[in-house]
């Protein structure tokens, strides 16, 4: 909360103005100080109101997905947050649990972990309990397992040693200073920033020194010059975007997205395209199993038997090929005893068993047809009978082509006698006996197709990637009516160097057969081709693709890494909730853009006016304390922006940062403001106004022209077609009733301002008409030549 409090008060330019204040007191009016100091003071404790609020908010949104660990305490497993694991806890691990600090292993089965955040090491590494030497390097420590790396399969049980910054992966967070890779919206955001700066330090040096030139007391000038400085930057502009951004966080909750990362909102908003594996986002998700049958394609009860016994034994990471084999039936398993179990992995594509029945000692294998074809010599008929692998290869093949034609997925299984064998060998899968297919369906979601489409009027390409066949992929492409869908399979992009694959990718629509470590190279490649890419995964595989997109999605069911991994996780796994998130990140983004605006046309050519102003005046056209008033006020109903409404033409189409478009509109619209400053300027002169009447108003015309400006420039549209939030037009309208009487309130003296006579008004307020008209017909003559920049045209007229 301190850190906070004080960030609100961190920038040059504010800290260089407390101290010229400060200064001041000393040497001249101390109530001029003391009330630039409290505009100062207010404005900060604004920021920070509305920053903490933001923030707390979102903590409670992160809590919902919070990460946990099982850990055994007082006897009993309990859930406990990974961030309150501490030192002597001792945790209990399953594949796809991510390891909460530095342990050392108890008890260890068929442990494999990735450990490829620490050393870099791409293959799992298998753990077991035993005793080391001190001085065994890191990537050979086979009896620990460390904070940072996650379980790929087996089970186990450790005790945690180090947690924090104590950990390896911490001590080399703490050396580097590690950062999370920049969001386009964050660069986005520090490209404005030096835009800003840039014009800032130009125009206050040269004010500063033009003033000292001119004979002007230099510490009226420097203060002067320095409140110019604070009109000039947007101050409120990280309390706009963290409340835009947890406004957003909020309601992207309602539509069931909760947010991890807050900055990644803007990425989804600018997401154009969507990459993201069929089972359960475009498929129901709920596998069945079709068909267990033999090599000849008969029904096989000893094919269901043998693939039940698989999966009802396996002790790896919980999936849906397993559980339907178990729900499909529950054949006689008595006598059959489990002696020992080589885990499925990512590399191999098989799951093995060993069993005992009735003295035998059976080898039982179950995974992709290609990858158990492999390692099978023989099959097994209808009858009973071997025939050699070679002469029944074609009929398999065949076989599996017209299943795959269908979209079904085919796994085999296949079997060997070991003998007297207790344990499972390294070697154990080869020779074996193939027995036949396991069938599987998956059928599109209902509604997906209207789904998609919804995608593609967003301005979203969605691109499937599956470790499927080409087949499969084609055929549940067409069921979801992609009916041209251009395919392109893992062994072709194996082969493809990755200048080609960044020219490619964009023009795929399913990537098929896709291996693990080759998820993230697609991302990469499409985000080199100009995309901003949001990857939707939930699987121990899917971690380093979903660090790499610019939107890592997720869904609450997934593995603990997955979830860790992602930006955002989806409460639903169903692309009609991301479509909704969608547009809520693009109307934040929206509302983002709007204060952005607003900043570089009133406010910017207000202070680059009395900038001007001040030059051929001989004196100074406002005090530092009136505008640093005039920053604060209009500052109030800009806070209000985040829950503003958004014209639809803003959410139809992906929108990024334009440098470019912003300082051509800040010049555009920043001379229109500018050209109805120096009227006011010279009305007042003609009208033979007194100093502080003068200043009272240009005050009054600074403030309700900005205040007006914000109706204006929300919108692409006419403002009267455009309708505000309602807090927003309370805001302004209460903004203009404080400026309009602020002349006359008891302590208006101590301001600089004094009443003016009546006659002054309407002059004023015929000036500010003139300025809104103005200002509407630049828009209008703006847009029609920057729309190619801008965005998608209106297709009705509506908000939301």
């Amino acid at each position: 909360m301190l850190t906070l409090l004080v960030g609100q008060f961190k920038s040059p330019i504010v800290l260089i103005l407390i101290g010229a204040a400060i200064l001041s007191i000393f040497l001249q009016d101390a109530s001029d100080a003391a009330i630039i100091l409290a505009i100062v003071l207010v404005s900060g404790l604004l920021g920070f109101w509305q920053e903490y609020g933001a923030a707390n908010a979102v903590e409670k949104l992160r809590a919902v997905v919070g990460t946990n660990a099982r850990a055994v305490r007082d006897g009993a497993e309990v859930s406990v947050p990974l961030e309150e694991i501490v030192p002597g806890d001792v945790v209990l691990l399953s594949a796809g649990a991510i390891i909460p600090g530095d342990c050392r292993l108890l008890e260890a089965r068929d442990l494999f972990v990735n450990e490829a955040t620490l050393t870099g090491e791409t293959y799992p590494v298998e753990k077991t309990p035993c005793v080391l030497a001190p001085e065994t390097a890191l990537a050979r420590c086979t009896n620990a397992a460390f904070m940072g790396t996650h379980v790929v399969s087996g089970s186990g049980k450790a005790l945690v040693v180090y947690t924090g910054r104590e950990t390896e992966f911490g001590k080399v967070f703490e050396s580097l200073k590690l950062r999370p890779p920049e969001t386009e919206f964050e660069h986005g955001i520090r490209r404005f920033g030096y835009l800003l700066a840039e014009v800032t330090f130009v125009l206050v040096l040269a004010i500063f020194a033009f003033n000292v030139y001119f004979h002007k007391p230099v510490l009226d000038s420097f203060l002067f010059a320095l409140a110019l400085a604070v009109g000039l930057t947007p101050q409120l502009l990280p309390a706009i975007i963290s409340i835009n951004l947890s406004h957003g966080a909020r309601r992207m909750a309602e539509k069931k997205v909760i947010t991890k990362r807050l900055a990644a909102i803007e990425n989804f908003g600018s997401m154009n395209m969507l990459c993201s594996d069929k089972t359960g986002t475009i498929t129901e998700g709920k596998v069945r199993v079709h068909a267990a049958l033999d090599a000849q394609r008969r029904e096989s009860a000893k094919v269901l038997l043998y693939a039940y016994l698989n999966a009802a034994n396996e002790t790896g990471f919980v999936n849906p090929i397993d559980e339907a084999i178990r729900e499909s039936a529950a054949p006689n398993c008595d006598g059959w005893r489990k002696l020992d179990e080589l885990p499925y992995d990512f590399l191999r594509k098989r799951l093995s068993i060993l069993f005992e029945k009735d003295g035998r000692h059976l080898l039982i294998t179950k995974g992709a047809l290609r990858q158990i074809l492999g390692v099978c010599t023989q099959a097994e008929l209808s009858d009973g009978s071997l025939i050699d692998m070679d002469r029944s290869r074609p009929a398999v093949d065949r076989h599996w082509h017209e299943f795959s034609a269908q979209g079904r997925r085919v796994l085999g299984v296949a079997c060997r006698d070991c003998g007297t064998e207790t344990a499972i060998k390294r070697d154990a899968e080869n020779g074996m006996i193939f027995l036949g297919f396991i069938v599987l369906s998956d059928p599109p979601k209902a509604g997906i197709e209207k789904t998609i489409r919804e995608l593609n009027e967003l301005g979203i390409t969605l691109k499937i990637i599956t470790g499927d066949n080409a087949l499969i992929a084609e055929h549940v492409a067409r069921e979801v009516g992609l009916k041209s869908a251009r395919i392109l399979a893992g062994p072709e992009m194996r082969a493809m160097s990755n200048t080609a694959l960044v020219r490619r990718a964009s023009d795929v629509d399913v990537f098929a057969e896709i291996e693990p470590m080759q998820k993230e190279r697609i991302i990469v490649a499409l985000k080199k081709a100009g995309h901003v890419v949001g990857y939707l995964g939930d699987g121990i595989n899917d971690a380093t693709a979903l660090h790499a997109a610019d939107v890592g999605l997720s869904v609450d069911s997934a593995v603990d890494v997955a979830r860790e991994a992602a930006d955002f996780v989806l409460l639903e796994r169903d692309l009609e909730v991301l479509v909704d998130g969608v547009r809520e990140g693009r109307r934040t983004f929206a509302n983002t853009l709007k204060y952005v605006f607003i900043a570089t046309s009133a406010n910017f050519g207000n202070m680059f006016s009395m900038a001007g102003a001040s030059l051929f005046l001989p004196f100074l056209p406002l005090l530092p304390k009136q505008i640093l008033l005039i920053n604060l006020l209009t500052d109030c109903p800009e806070m209000t922006i985040a829950g503003d409404n958004v014209d639809l033409e803003l959410v139809q189409a992906p929108r990024r940062w334009d440098i470019a478009f912003i300082r051509r509109f800040m010049i555009v619209f920043g001379l229109v403001s500018s050209i109805f400053d120096y009227l006011t300027f010279g009305v007042l002169v003609w009208l033979h106004a007194t100093v502080p009447q003068f200043r009272t108003g240009w005050f009054i015309e600074s403030i309700v022209s900005a205040s007006m400006i914000v109706l204006v420039v929300r919108s692409r549209r006419p403002f009267f077609k455009s309708r505000p939030s309602k807090l927003l037009a309370l805001a302004t309208v209460a903004v203009v009733v404080v400026t309009a009487f602020t002349p006359y309130l008891p302590f208006a003296g101590r301001l600089g301002f004094q009443p003016m006579p009546a006659h002054f008004y309407p002059i004023i307020a015929l000036i500010i008409f003139a300025y809104i008209a103005a200002a509407e017909f630049a828009k209008l003559l703006f847009y029609r030549t920057n729309r190619a920049s801008f965005g998608a045209k209106a297709q009705q007229p509506q908000c939301v």
